[in-house]
């Protein structure tokens, strides 16, 4: 990843419904979900849901696959990952870091 996709990623996400989407995309894990089964999640609009899907999926977060009728919305954790480990490849000077279920720790 390069700063100007991490730019990308990190802005779709600086906005508490897109982060609301994500976050229950990640949750949703590889089925994904329909929009309407996260408007009914999150109680919001269907043209507001559509909008925010968008720039998700623009940002690479998020991807999109149509199913006979349906749109079915992931998570793309490749990109999440990728994400992670820009904001994390040079922490503690280059110091190895260990992951815990809570947080890094590069034992600064």
């Amino acid at each position: 990843m390069n700063e100007e996709d991490a730019v990308r990623s990190l802005a779709a996400l600086a906005q508490a419904l897109r982060l609301r989407l994500f976050r229950a995309l990640v949750v949703a894990g590889p089925g994904g979900l329909t929009p309407s089964v996260l408007a009914d999640q999150l109680n919001v609009a269907g043209n507001t849901l559509s909008f925010h899907l968008k720039e998700l999926t623009h940002s690479g977060l998020v991807t999109q696959e149509r199913q006979g009728r349906n749109l079915i919305y992931r998570a793309s954790f490749s990109t999440m990952n990728e994400l992670l480990s820009y904001l994390t490849e040079n922490c503690c000077e280059g110091a190895a870091c260990s992951t815990t279920a809570l947080s890094l720790d590069c034992g600064c």
